[in-house]
């Protein structure tokens, strides 16, 4: 996929993000934004956007959230804040949708880390979306979540994973640690958006692989407890990347939600 940059204002700083769009021609469409884990990058989505796009009869925007990608780099080896996740969602999404000039009531699709985003965006600003998908959310951190990321740490340390990573960062031992630390950090195990969930009043579907090495299937649970109108997903034989493990259901899944939600 093409893709550009937009230029925008956080924290005393320009930052260029790099974004493209998919399906742009067909104005009248429904726009689905896609969110990345948080390794991820435009380009690591691979097709799947336009997959789905294309099935969901939808527009996409695709983009490499501040210091991933091709997107402006953060300084070297800041750790991230305990409310990094707040900040992309209340004042980094906000700034980006508006400089490309997104309308007003955009889908979110968000996996990982960028569920998160999106559900904190969505009980931010309950007025502001036609609807969310999230694959493999978090709502707290779980005992599950410190596991998984300190088995992904033991995998960059002795495999190729930094060597996969280094395709799609230009430095994958920051995108890495800067992930890794605050992670296991103490003082980010009280980390929780529970409070925020009731606020939301757009359609909601989660979906989450039942082997998901991350955490638990609490998540899911509790967004059903405080999301009434959610509607959820537990996928058998699936683990914390839905989208890559079980492709064709979730674009089945979205697909059917989107186009009910339009009904």
């Amino acid at each position: 996929m093409r893709s550009e940059l937009a230029e925008i204002a956080f924290e005393g700083r320009t930052l260029r993000l790099e974004y493209a769009w998919l399906n742009a021609a067909q104005r009248d469409a429904p726009l689905l934004v896609f969110l990345h884990e948080a390794l991820g990058t435009l380009t690591l989505w691979r097709d799947f956007p336009q997959r789905l796009c294309d099935a969901a009869g939808t527009r996409g925007l695709v983009y490499s959230r501040y210091g991933y990608g091709g997107s402006t780099a953060r300084p070297p080896r800041e750790p991230w804040p305990l409310d990094y996740l707040e900040r992309e969602a209340r004042q980094l999404l906000p700034a980006f949708l508006r400089a490309v000039g997104a309308p007003a009531k955009p889908w979110l699709f968000g996996h990982s880390d960028g569920a998160s985003i999106a559900l904190i965006y969505a009980g931010t600003f309950p007025e502001s979306l036609a609807g969310a998908v999230v694959l493999a959310p978090h709502i707290f951190v779980e005992d599950a979540t410190i596991a998984g990321v300190a088995a992904a740490r033991r995998s960059y340390e002795t495999t190729d994973l930094r060597q996969r990573l280094e395709r799609y960062h230009p430095d994958p031992d920051d995108a890495f640690w800067r992930w890794h630390d605050r992670w296991v950090d103490p003082a980010f195990r009280n980390w929780n958006i529970e409070a925020l969930l009731p606020a939301i009043r757009c359609p909601l579907l989660a979906i989450q692989g039942e082997g998901d090495e991350y955490a638990t299937m609490a998540q899911l649970d509790g967004i059903k407890r405080l999301v009434p109108q959610s509607e959820i997903l537990k996928l058998a034989a699936c683990r914390h990347s839905p989208h890559r493990d079980q492709p064709q259901e979730v674009v089945d899944a979205v697909s059917w939600f989107i186009q009910s939600a339009a009904s």
